[in-house]
């Protein structure tokens, strides 16, 4: 068993866990934040992505004790004051969360991307994205919601 500290969606967490359990099972069980989504178990679909430091992880493939120190963002902390993210609103108007299986993982590959490259082309967009599978196959709504939320954040700068 080992304690560790990081900031969960910009609030403090302290936690004791088991050294061999995954972040995802942390964030879902333990912390009860179930928008992280449990896919392939073996860091292949993207599902469960999760930011640590903004970098797009698979959560399930992450042993928790490394988020010692850092900072991890779910899909439930890109909302702020009760507004939703311009991805969270663009995946909404494009219907790019079919099922909403991928969605959040999508989101913060997504989100990720766009703080990388604010300006993002198609073709950057679509390698950016591509290691997020949907099972909906509604890649061509996603990328219309990546370039929307990208000019709706240029436009808020």
């Amino acid at each position: 068993m080992e304690t560790i500290n990081f900031q969960l969606n910009d609030k403090p967490v302290e936690i004791t866990i088991d050294d061999a359990r995954m972040l995802l099972w942390v964030l879902r069980t333990d912390l009860e934040l179930t928008g992280t989504r449990f896919g392939c178990g073996e860091g292949i679909c993207g599902a469960c992505t999760v930011l640590v430091d903004n970098y797009p992880v698979r959560s399930c493939q992450f042993p928790a004790v490394n988020a010692d120190g850092k900072e991890i963002v779910t899909i439930e902390g890109l909302a702020k004051n009760g507004e939703l993210h311009p991805l969270q609103k663009a995946f909404m108007s494009h219907d790019a969360l079919q099922c909403g299986f991928c969605t959040s993982g999508m989101i913060l590959t997504a989100y990720s991307l766009l703080l990388d490259n604010p300006e993002p082309t198609r073709e950057e967009i679509i390698e950016g994205m591509e290691d997020n599978l949907c099972r909906c196959g509604s890649y061509g709504r996603i990328i219309k919601a990546v370039q929307t939320a990208a000019q709706e954040m240029k436009e808020a700068r």
